[in-house]
């Protein structure tokens, strides 16, 4: 699989697994262990859009883009810097 695709594959395997939106993908990287992708989701919407909640997850996913593992490393709201 290449990069697109295992990103693909870890979006539509975490919307799954968390109920929640996927937003941005913020890293993509092969390591020996894996595919390693952390991706934004949105955790609650509101208006204006700039006070929405988000979180990070980090993935790993296998070579045959099947999430492995997945956790919750950060939560913020879009309008944040840092």
């Amino acid at each position: 699989m290449n990069g697109m695709e295992i990103v693909q594959r870890a979006k539509e395997q975490l919307q799954m697994l968390t109920g929640l939106h996927p937003d941005t993908v913020s890293k993509l990287k092969k390591e020996d262990d894996g595919w390693h992708v952390v991706i934004e989701l949105l955790e609650l919407k509101v208006v204006p859009d700039s006070k929405d909640i988000l979180a990070t997850y980090a993935t790993i996913l296998d070579a045959e883009g099947n999430i492995v593992s997945y956790e919750r490393i950060n939560r913020y709201r879009r309008g944040e810097v840092g």
